[in-house]
């Protein structure tokens, strides 16, 4: 009874929180679905640009930012925890970082990692050192200021949402504009500078977005978890397409709903900290789509296991077109394929089973087995595509006829019809031909 008592009571709080009958609930929601937007719509160009790390450096370089716009607003008598103020210092001090980064980057030797390393590590060493002075100021109250380094999502004000929301709504906007060149920046950095375009100008336009990003990221899930905004969605859209606006929109959508479903989450749920649930979701989502994906582990899985299912029975057709064509009989025994390759009984027994499902090969009587009309004219085309290609590596890339037999097995199952085509022109083949082999047919137990 209590169970469903405290089922009901849980249930109760989060149809509450969906349908956002708090107004504390309805600006954190709003505030956190725009962050989420507007950071997985960057996001998926920063990872496009393989600029990953960027992102970090930027984020921790952001505390000595903040501590320092405090000290000046407090210095000059405003509030010191103004939210424009504050994510003022922090976006100028990430732009800092990035400037330094780049003046490693140009006047020594140093790698890109080593180079954020060293900026994201003395950056934020030294917003810690900052932040600890400023709490020992006697003017001005500081209290609440180190929420900054893991957020408080929780306590956002309509003022914070409306400044949240209005920024990405920016940042989206300039990506519209943007967009073509910035997928160019992103694929082709070389071409676009080939063409003229300023590649650097686009370079430090999608970095200042990235900050302006992560400033807003802070107020929600802190700059240490900033990053995970940026990089989960985006990481999470490319394992189902390739498409840049398909990445960019699925990011998008990514975070955006990660971000609603964590602020959901963390109304519902007593003293659950809305930013690391935030990202909690992305990542579940992100190992979601890992294995789930289309370019994910099972999908990738199942395809090769489906090519490898299928070379198995285009090996066993073209074994038993060379056997009737050594020996001019239409019925194959199973040991005289047994003899062709390195098959073991079990597994040729299971690929001639997988071949009579498919409607290619009859057993006749027992051991002895017959093409069918479809299964001969697959194993036709078959041996027909690897002899075409032994010819090639024979008479153009002057391999031994001996040794093409290995070569043109790795291929002759992956070759379409333009370049069979191309094969038969540049060979003078017939089409529909079948050549003959360049080399002894194999009889043995070999590779063939």
């Amino acid at each position: 009874m209590m169970l469903a008592t405290a089922d009901a009571t849980w249930w109760e709080a989060f149809e509450r929180a969906l349908l956002l009958r708090d107004a504390n609930t309805v600006w954190v929601v709003l505030g956190v679905l725009a962050l989420g937007l507007a950071s997985g719509s960057v996001g998926a160009f920063l990872v496009l640009r393989r600029r990953a790390l960027t992102a970090d450096a930027i984020s921790h370089a952001t505390l000595p930012g903040i501590a320092v716009a405090f000290m000046v607003m407090v210095g000059m008598g405003l509030a010191g925890k103004s939210m424009i103020g504050l994510l003022v210092g922090a976006y100028i001090a990430g732009l800092l970082a990035m400037a330094v980064i780049v003046l490693i980057q140009r006047t020594t030797r140093l790698k890109d990692d080593a180079a954020i390393g060293i900026v994201l590590s003395v950056f934020f060493g030294v917003g810690i050192c900052m932040l600890s002075l400023v709490q020992q100021m006697p003017a001005g109250n500081a209290a609440g200021l180190e929420s900054f380094i893991f957020g408080k999502a929780a306590a956002m004000l309509p003022g914070d949402a409306l400044l949240i929301g209005i920024v990405s709504v920016v940042i989206m906007l300039t990506l519209a504009i943007f967009f073509k060149e910035l997928g160019v920046l992103c694929f082709d950095e070389s071409w676009a500078a080939a063409r003229g375009w300023p590649v650097m100008a686009l370079d430090f336009l999608l970095t200042g977005l990235v900050a302006l990003v992560t400033v807003l990221a802070i107020q929600t899930v802190g700059l240490v978890l900033a990053i995970a905004l940026l990089i989960i969605p985006a990481s999470t859209a490319l394992l189902w397409s390739r498409r840049l606006v398909v990445v960019v929109i699925g990011s998008a959508l990514v975070g955006g709903f990660s971000a609603w479903l964590g602020a959901m989450l963390s109304a519902t749920i007593p003293k659950l900290p809305t930013g690391p649930i935030i990202v909690l979701v992305c990542a579940s989502l992100f190992f979601l789509s890992l294995f789930l994906g289309r370019r994910g582990v099972l999908p990738r899985w199942l395809a090769r296991r489906s090519l490898s299912r299928r070379v198995d029975r285009q090996h066993v057709l073209r074994a038993c077109w060379e056997i009737i064509e050594s020996s001019d009989e239409e019925d194959i025994s199973m040991g005289d394929l047994l003899a062709k390759r390195s098959w073991s009984e079990r597994e040729l027994a299971t690929v001639v089973e997988r071949c009579m499902r498919a409607g290619t090969i009859e057993r006749i009587d027992g051991d002895i087995v017959r093409l069918t009309s479809e299964g001969r004219e697959r194993a036709r085309r078959v041996v027909r595509n690897h002899r075409l290609w032994e010819a090639y590596l024979v008479h153009h890339a002057d391999i031994a006829p001996s040794h093409v037999d290995r070569d043109a097995d790795a291929i002759e199952h992956i070759l379409d019809e333009d370049l069979v085509k191309s094969l038969e022109q540049l060979l003078g083949a017939s089409a529909g031909e079948v050549p003959r082999s360049p080399h002894a047919i194999n009889g043995g137990g070999g590779g063939a």
